[in-house]
């Protein structure tokens, strides 16, 4: 993207509504993105930290006046410049508490929304981290009102609670800006992030000045699973603030522009992909479906609920997952008509065999919360229908080589018995030596496919009226010798009917067996790697829990530490819980469901 394009517009009206354009550059991104926004009050230099960002002097507007830039919230996608095959997605968000626009409703909701999109959330503010900067970030305490992680009937039977939002929720980073007090604490020197988190300890007490003074920090430390803080001196003079888009690196405070390097650093080291409960990484693609789910929600009156646009998510994603895996399907399939007919129906097994291996790993890849195998099932029944098609187009090539063969080969024959050749006597041996030699000739000849002794059984099988006549005829056999070799011609069809429905039924088992065999295996691998995504999820929050639980120890808030280590228990049993393959009833019938 050259520019950035606004991603939910903010009406006069108060309507919040997702710009179809930006969902339309959304949808071609594929690749895994790591989203930051940033938030902040109006006018304290959140687009021109984001621009630094992207890598431009400009993009997102800055302005040089009292009034807001910034309306709704602004997307911009960038190449990752450290991950390869990463996107890059910038929020930057309307300011908050800006005096034109009167509804402070709206500012709940951009900052609810931007918590909801972002794997990053960066608070910018002006100064000092004091009580003032906590009471402007008052929208965090409104977070548990306006999102629901469970779904909403979830929701009725339990309340969501703290390991829940850490799950959740982007990683917390607070810029300070215009930075000038210096970095210490009775004496001692600290570092940004202790600055950071001796601001968000806690008070002992049950006064009203004391909830309102830990509310917000509970929740900042509640809510997000970590903590960073970057402090930044003042860009240039008071003059040179209003041209800052135009101005030089050169041009700027050395200490400013060594605070942006070390921030930009750390955003693009450490700001993971935007990821869904569960361990689901999300595509460009998914954000912007998640974007929609969560605005219709706030436009229908309702909260937003993360259980349910995931839900949302999965059905959309599955689909387009089972249509991504039959185009790969028929391109690999189309691939292999050319080799039309194959020799056996075993070769045409294994070929096909492959194709719906990789469009099974596609599939696969794509695919995340599929209840029950649901669209697992859906795509192997349409590779059911497509291979059905496929076989029956290679059956049709065999018939036509087959059937072309054996013209050419009984030529002779058949002039022989039209001009009466074989009704003398000795003429039934005549026409078996020859109807042999033609067998022996028609089995020898390469590329017939896999119809080749059903296309010759039938063609036998026409002309047993002409053998039994030319039998009938023949003055030189006794009627008993006529028996016998009546009886050894129909035991031989039916050899041939024997071996030709035993190979089928041969081929089809060992191809249903395999069949099976690779969607168990890769369903055991992918919930494999799933549940390995959820232990690692679990043990980060784990890990930051129990600092968190230290904190609260050291500060005297045991009651509270207890708390949280009956959830730290939790986490550990559902770590310690084995993966079990539950292969969904549809699934199982379909994969062992015979032509």
């Amino acid at each position: 993207m050259d520019n950035p394009v606004c991603l939910i517009e903010n009406h006069e009206d108060g309507t919040l509504q997702v710009n179809k354009d930006a969902l339309d550059i959304l949808s071609r991104f594929t690749q895994k993105v790591v989203v930051v926004a940033i938030v902040g009050k109006y006018r304290t230099g959140k687009s021109y930290l984001m621009n630094i960002l992207a890598g431009r002097k400009n993009g997102f507007s800055l302005g040089s006046t009292v009034q807001s830039k910034t309306k709704g919230i602004w997307m911009w996608c960038v190449p990752h410049p450290i991950k390869r095959e990463h996107t890059l997605v910038l929020l930057d968000t309307e300011g908050l508490g800006d005096v034109e626009k009167g509804n402070s409703q709206n500012d709940s909701w951009i900052f609810a929304l931007t918590v909801l999109l972002s794997s990053t959330l960066v608070y910018n503010s002006m100064g000092t981290i004091d009580q003032q900067a906590m009471d402007q970030l008052h929208y965090v305490t409104e977070l548990a009102d306006r999102i629901n992680v469970k779904s909403t009937e979830q929701q009725n039977d339990l309340e969501d609670d703290a390991s829940e939002f850490k799950r959740t929720f982007p990683s917390f980073v607070w810029c300070v800006r215009d930075f000038i007090l210096q970095l210490k604490v009775d004496g001692n020197d600290i570092t940004e992030d202790e600055y950071l988190q001796n601001a968000l300890k806690l008070k002992r007490g049950r006064s009203t000045a004391v909830l309102s003074y830990n509310q917000p920090r509970e929740c900042i430390r509640d809510f997000f699973h970590s903590h960073k803080c970057f402090v930044f001196d003042r860009p240039a003079s008071t003059m040179n603030l209003q041209n800052l888009d135009d101005m030089n690196q050169s041009q700027l405070e050395p200490a400013f522009v060594q605070q942006s390097k070390k921030f930009c650093n750390y955003i693009y080291k450490e700001s993971p992909v935007k990821t869904l409960p569960g361990g689901h990484q999300m595509t460009g693609r998914g954000l912007g479906d998640i974007a929609i789910s969560y605005v219709e929600s706030i436009r229908s009156g309702s909260i937003p609920s993360i259980e349910n646009a995931v839900l949302g998510l999965s059905k959309a994603e599955n689909s387009r997952a089972v249509q991504e895996a039959l185009s790969k399907y028929d391109k690999l399939m189309d691939e292999i008509v050319s080799k039309f007919p194959t020799e056996t129906q075993e070769e045409f097994f294994n070929l096909e065999k492959k194709c719906h291996s990789e469009a099974l790993e596609v599939f696969m890849k794509l695919s995340f919360r599929d209840e029950n195998q649901e669209y697992q099932d859906k795509l192997l029944e349409h590779i059911d229908q497509k291979k059905a098609a496929y076989q029956q187009q290679n059956e049709e090539a065999s018939m036509r080589k087959c059937r072309a063969l054996l013209q050419e080969l009984s030529a002779a024959m058949e002039k022989g018995i039209k001009e009466g050749k074989y009704a003398v006597p000795g003429g039934y041996k005549l026409f078996t030596e020859e109807k042999k030699t033609l067998e022996a000739d028609y089995l020898k000849a390469n590329g017939k496919g896999l119809k080749s002794l059903e296309v010759l059984n039938d063609y036998l099988k026409e002309k047993e009226s002409i053998e039994s006549t030319i039998l009938a005829a023949d003055k030189t056999l006794e009627e008993n010798e006529k028996k016998l070799v009546e009886q050894r011609s129909q035991a031989e069809a039916a050899a041939r009917e024997k071996e030709i429905l035993e190979k089928a039924n041969l081929d089809l088992k060992k191809n249903e067996e395999e069949r099976y065999k690779m969607h168990v295996e890769m369903l055991e691998k992918k919930m494999s790697e799933e549940r390995e995504n959820f232990k690692i999820e679990n043990q980060r929050l784990i890990t930051q829990m129990l600092q968190d639980q230290a904190k609260l120890l050291t500060e005297g808030f045991n009651r509270k530490a207890d708390m949280l280590q009956a959830e730290i228990s939790l986490l550990r049993q559902e770590n310690s819980r084995p993966t079990v393959l539950t292969l969904g009833p549809v699934l199982r019938r379909r994969l062992f469901q015979r032509p």
